[in-house]
């Protein structure tokens, strides 16, 4: 950086330090106090200082940091980050080594319940959820590139799939002699058979719609899902909700809560499993392609010959399914629901997964979901500004990563022109 720059950004931050100190001056330094109906302003005055070296010191850093952006955007292969992914590259290429990660991955995911308690467990359990969720969500935004805000009524319907069973066919089961714990199974495959058919009905009226108009109508969508269940109090318990939801089946045995927990937490690592097989096969399919050219371009799509209603058909289907299947896990492992968990901050905490992770990336919306669910757990003092560090958390990525943490990497076909030898 010249010293002519430095002064300059200098100059530039001194400004808005003095800037945020007259802005903030009424708000920060100024307090009313009322004292037996006499109201007394208090000035605090060492609180200005503050604000001003708070301001000049973010504002030469922030300028720092743009000037660095723009010299990685201008040179891509030289980065340290770009060095250390290129290593690790080289050493992920390698068979043995990559064999050996997965095998040391996978026995600590086995071992975690063991290693950790019940608490851990259950945030992980709930982690795993919302991996489900952004896999899912995924091939909305991320293939389709329909943008869901209502994703979170999916989720409901799912849940409620598996509550409105536990009330409704739980005391057929109990009367039988039946063990309640075969709702779980019953209402896994069902619950993502009804949730694809709201995802299907979701989709008939939005069809012509693209960018904010589909935004505002799924967000309706998902307002109104939880406004139906507060108000069917009769149907669904309204905002009471529904308790005492079971937990899943296991050999007809009553599991104490810490191995029931275990026990969750071992059904969502194969949903996790079998959920990443799926998303990965729609990937490399034909529909697949289908909903990424739909994504790229819907008019140059459809001259091509692709159906656009079906794509999106199928798009809303697919990711309404894995929605409705994590809202049976979820049930499962509260054993309670209300119209509360499905509210439009759930869609919105998906979709950054998505968008922080790496749009259309399933190592990206996994490590995306995993991000944002584990840190708030273990960062509970500063559960007050959690909306206020997740938008941080949103501009900072948008501007120094706009292709997310762990970008999707496309595939790339060459051809080598063989010399021919005479």
């Amino acid at each position: 950086m010249k010293p002519r720059s430095i002064l300059t950004d200098i100059g530039k931050s001194l400004v808005t330090a003095v800037l945020f100190m007259v802005l903030l001056f009424p708000l920060m330094v100024m307090k009313v106090n009322v004292s037996r109906g006499v109201a007394q302003i208090q000035f605090r005055w060492n609180l200005l200082p503050i604000v001003g070296i708070g301001a000049f010191v973010l504002s030469y850093v922030w300028r720092i940091a743009l000037e660095w952006n723009e010299r990685r955007g201008n040179n891509r292969s030289g980065g340290i980050f770009s060095r250390t992914k290129a290593v690790a590259g080289v050493y992920l290429a390698k068979s043995a080594v990559r064999t050996s990660s997965y095998l040391l991955l996978l026995a600590f995911v086995i071992a975690f319940p063991f290693l950790f308690g019940m608490y851990h467990t259950n945030v992980m359990i709930t982690a795993f959820i919302y991996v489900i969720l952004a896999l899912g969500l995924n091939i909305v935004v991320g293939l389709g590139g329909l943008l869901n805000l209502g994703y979170a009524a999916f989720f409901g319907v799912g849940a409620y799939t598996y509550g409105l069973m536990w009330k409704y066919v739980g005391p057929s089961f109990v009367a039988a002699g039946i063990d309640t714990g075969w709702l779980f199974w019953i209402s896994l495959p069902l619950a993502g058979i009804i949730a694809t058919l709201f995802g299907i009905l979701l989709s008939l009226p939005v069809l012509r719609l693209r960018g904010d108009y589909l935004a505002i109508i799924t967000l309706a969508f998902g307002e109104i899902f939880r406004m139906v269940m507060q108000n069917s109090s009769d149907f669904t318990g309204g905002a009471t909700g529904i308790s005492l939801i079971p937990r899943p089946w296991f050999f007809g045995q009553k599991l104490p809560p810490i191995k029931a927990a275990t026990y969750i937490y071992f059904i969502a690592i194969v949903l996790v499993i079998i959920t990443i097989f799926v998303v990965r096969r729609i990937e490399d399919s034909k529909v697949g392609r289908a909903l990424e050219a739909m994504r790229e371009d819907e008019v140059a799509c459809e001259a091509m010959g692709i159906d656009l209603v079906k794509n999106k058909l199928i798009t809303f289907a697919l990711g309404a399914f894995w929605a409705g299947i994590a809202g049976v896990l979820m049930a499962a492992q509260t054993t309670y629901i209300n119209p509360d968990s499905f509210t439009l901050w759930e869609s919105i905490i998906i979709l950054m997964a998505v968008v922080i992770g790496g749009t259309g990336s399933i190592p990206g919306a996994i490590g995306g979901a995993i991000l944002l669910k584990l840190l708030p757990e273990y960062f509970r003092a500063l559960s007050q500004y959690r909306m206020l560090i997740y938008g941080i958390a949103m501009i900072l990525i948008i501007i120094f990563k706009p292709e997310g943490l762990i970008p999707r990497k496309r595939k790339q076909y060459t051809f080598d022109k063989k010399e021919v030898t005479r």
